[in-house]
């Protein structure tokens, strides 16, 4: 008996190794960490230590909640805490507003507070504040503005604040003086920096103060081939020296782009960046930084041109412990009665969008929501249950049932971006089908098109209850299929190309809609969403 049950917990054992395995771990378990720390569209990262603990925010752009609130303890493990908002309170938001919502937010410590600044493109500049990360937070706009962005607060020692902020598409730096309290503008701000010969396309500016130095870390020469550059100065105002302490050099790592620097309890400091990956988004890496006659370099020195590259592999943060691994959240069995903090919307959310554990515990109830515009083309469905990549290559499976009303209906799991494809339950003139879409936004007409579809067999019940999956290749090529027992699954449809979406990466995800003008009560159950 002692060596069947030895035999059962070694079989268990490997098998959730193998599960965990295939997510991906920065933390390589002998003090070591490989890049990125982050597989996974944390865009625009920006990052802070309050006493033994990092805290991390980035972009949101239109998906809700916003502005996502993750934990370390050495930089190198990651979870998700909570988020900034759970909405814009702003009615453009209650559809999709693709590239809009938060750009580049910063997060600071200051008096027992935190506060995380960010402003949309079009709507302002916006503060929240919380005395504890996790929330809740409070959101204010400051001003009603358009076009400016990233920016960045900073209290000196002699109690002044200041913003320092970009404009966009400028190529320039500004700042105002501000509060003490961080919640109002006093001025119109000033030009303090632009240099379109060694810095064109500057933004993302972070501040802090050194040995009597200002100094700026802000990324320019553009997303996708840019480099890392700091202002240095004597006075806030300028005027500033700069220099390139960070690009691509030999490696394979584009653009090393904008982030926050943290100063460590031993005196080590360390840049967390992002590199555009395309339909992956803006993924996290981070880089050990060294101080040299007044000046920072980052990563490594390698082919000795006097700039940092970025690293590959170097050794953890020297923060006195060993902690333990952790990634940001995934999987969900949907057994709680709020949603995981790894779920977004791309709109602000409505409580009638869905039900959580109440009307079938252990399951969501998604109901299909009316969606009329081209026929409940993606691009206008607010109401897309969605998560981040998290790694190169996964696989995705969910159990529904569908309760279909009106004719079109249709329920079931999607890989997003600005082309999407679909395996969907749907309910057509002969009945249910279940069958794979794949479609993208044309001005003037519907592009879903049906890819290959079967007729809908209901189970000894009579319903219609499915195990539906998505494998995503390493390449972002992705099939799905299907099951009727959840063991032996058939393939669906023809491998389709996962995209990026408007500033953000690809996601995966559920949704059920209705594309008719009567409107449905139809909805479907999903009893869990397991990623390895």
């Amino acid at each position: 008996m002692r060596i069947q049950l030895y035999s059962l917990f070694l079989l268990l054992t490997a098998s959730l190794q193998v599960a965990f395995a295939d997510a991906w771990q920065s933390d390589l378990e002998n003090g070591l960490y490989k890049n990125p720390v982050l597989f996974a569209d944390y865009s625009d990262p920006d990052m802070i230590r309050v006493g033994d603990d990092f805290y991390m925010v980035s972009s949101s752009f239109n998906v809700m909640p916003g502005i996502p609130i993750l934990h370390s303890k050495d930089l190198v493990n990651w979870s998700i805490i909570g988020h900034v908002y759970n909405n814009i309170p702003l009615e453009k938001f209650d559809k999709p507003s693709h590239g809009n919502g938060s750009w580049a937010p910063s997060i600071r410590y200051h008096n027992g507070q935190f506060y995380v600044y960010f402003c949309t493109p079009h709507t302002g500049l916006f503060v929240a504040t919380a005395k504890d990360p996790k929330g809740p937070w409070t959101l204010e706009q400051m001003a009603d503005v358009e076009l400016w962005e990233d920016p960045t607060p900073f209290w000196d020692d002699d109690g002044n604040a200041y913003l320092i902020r970009g404009k966009l598409r400028a190529d320039i730096l500004y700042i105002h003086k501000m509060s003490n309290d961080g919640k109002r503008l006093l001025d119109d701000g000033q030009v303090i920096f632009k240099d379109l010969e060694s810095q064109p396309v500057i933004e993302g500016p972070k501040v802090l103060k050194k040995d009597g130095y200002y100094y700026i870390f802000a990324p320019a020469g553009g997303v996708k081939v840019g480099w890392q550059a700091v202002l240095r100065s004597k006075n806030i105002y300028g005027p500033y020296e700069n220099r390139t302490i960070l690009h691509k050099g030999n490696t394979d790592i584009n653009g090393p782009h904008q982030g926050g620097v943290v100063q460590l309890k031993s005196g080590e400091w360390w840049f967390m960046h992002f590199q555009d990956r395309g339909l992956y988004g803006r993924i996290a890496h981070l880089q050990p930084v060294f101080w040299k006659e007044g000046w920072p370099t980052m990563g490594e020195d390698q082919n000795s041109d006097g700039i940092g590259e970025p690293v590959a592999q170097y050794r953890k943060p020297n923060v006195g412990a060993v902690h333990p691994i952790a990634v940001p959240q995934t999987s969900d069995e949907f057994n709680q009665d709020k949603l995981g903090l790894q779920w977004q919307w791309h709109a602000n959310p409505q409580n009638d969008w869905y039900s959580l554990n109440k009307a079938n515990p252990g399951h969501i109830r998604l109901f299909a929501e009316q969606n009329l515009t081209q026929f409940g083309n993606l691009r206008f469905v607010g109401n897309q249950l969605l998560q981040k990549f998290s790694s190169p290559g996964f696989s995705v499976t969910t159990k529904i049932s569908f309760y279909p009303d009106q004719l079109n209906d249709k329920s079931g799991l999607v890989i997003n971006g600005q082309q999407w494809g679909y395996i969907a339950l749907h309910k057509t003139q002969e009945g249910v089908r279940l069958g794979v879409f794949k479609g993208h936004y044309e001005q003037y007409d519907d592009a879903t098109v049906e890819l290959e579809s079967v007729t809908a067999q209901p189970n000894q019940d009579g319903q219609f209850e499915y195990y539906l999956k998505v494998d995503v290749e390493p390449n972002g090529q992705y099939q799905f299929s299907y099951s009727v027992e959840g063991k032996h699954f058939q393939t669906m449809g023809p491998m389709l190309q996962a995209t990026a979406g408007v500033w953000i990466g690809a996601k995966v995800g559920l949704f059920s809609l209705s594309p008719s003008i009567v409107k449905s009560q139809g909805y479907a159950d999903f009893d869990w969403f397991r990623m390895h």
